[in-house]
């Protein structure tokens, strides 16, 4: 089936071969190593975190754990070791590159730029950029941030959009760095910001795991169209490429896909059993039928 025939010598960038002398890059390491890494977040609810019995899970995690399957399927594994190693906004696209981790599984945006350094597969998540603050404030457009102090994540797109807002502007943003989502929206909680800057769906999580969600608004106004989240694996690796590409257009263009949605973003999740109520959006949906990298928010219908 997978012999070396004319067809498949043209299809050499498709294909994966069979015979483990005959492997390359990430999948010739996990077939010797008989493992492999994940590289998952421990607060980016609820796409990759731990829950309370100090297990990663999420949305993402679910869809990286459907990559793993056919991964050993392809390599025709019995067992396959799946280890973690914890990354964050900063150090995800480093550790990748390095080979400390072969799937990054979080909420890491697709876009033109970080595909110079890194590969992703098909979306599996659509997301603007905008800004939570406390409602009292009354803050609902990037105008109305003029001369403020406002708060975003070190290493993420979010901030850079921030960046360019306020120097395109001339807003006079007084712009603050966080380690993490938790440390920034922390900083609104305490007044140290009047706003943060993040994705929206991970915006709406925090209000919802916050001690009062009644007291805080995400804006309408936004610094981005709708923007694809991707799984993130390492750039020039074709054949590891072509399974994981296989394996998520597979589990997005069946039933099982808003499954798991649904689980993660229409029903209560650990630890705490919130539910966000984000019902799937038309344009995710018309992406899951035809499966894609592309990291052009036009191409969403954004």
């Amino acid at each position: 089936m997978r012999c070396l025939t004319t067809v498949a010598v043209l299809a050499v960038a498709f294909a994966v071969p069979a015979h483990a002398d005959e492997l390359t890059g990430t999948l010739k390491k996990i077939k010797e190593t008989g493992a492999i890494t994940l590289g998952v977040r421990d607060s980016s609810v609820p796409f990759s975190y731990i829950d309370e019995k100090q297990k990663t899970v999420g949305y993402a995690i679910d869809i990286c754990m459907k990559i793993v399957e056919e991964i050993k399927a392809e390599l025709k594994m019995d067992k396959l070791e799946v280890n973690e190693n914890l990354v964050t906004s900063s150090n995800r696209i480093p550790l990748m590159a390095n080979g400390t981790v072969d799937l990054e599984c979080g909420s890491t945006t697709n876009n033109a730029e970080r595909q110079k350094q890194v590969w992703f597969t098909n979306t599996h998540f659509l997301t603007a950029s905008r800004f939570v603050s406390k409602k009292a404030l009354k803050l609902d457009q990037v105008d109305d941030l003029k001369g403020k102090a406002v708060v975003s994540v070190s290493g993420t797109t979010n901030i850079t959009q921030l960046n360019k807002a306020n120097a395109a502007h001339s807003l006079g943003i007084n712009v603050m760095n966080a380690k993490d989502v938790p440390e920034a929206f922390l900083m609104v909680e305490t007044d140290r910001a009047v706003a943060f800057v993040m994705d929206d769906i991970q915006l709406a999580s925090m209000i919802a795991s916050s001690k009062d969600p009644s007291l805080y608004a995400i804006s309408t106004g936004a610094f981005s169209d709708p923007e694809p989240y991707g799984i993130m694996l390492r750039k020039d690796d074709a054949p590891f490429k072509a399974v994981v590409d296989r394996a998520t257009a597979k589990l997005y263009k069946s039933p099982e896909i808003e499954k798991i949605y649904n689980k993660w973003f229409m029903e209560p999740v650990p630890p705490r059993g919130l539910n966000f109520r984000v019902p799937m959006p038309a344009a995710l949906k018309k992406s899951f039928e035809h499966p894609s990298d592309n990291p052009d928010p036009a191409s969403y219908g954004g």
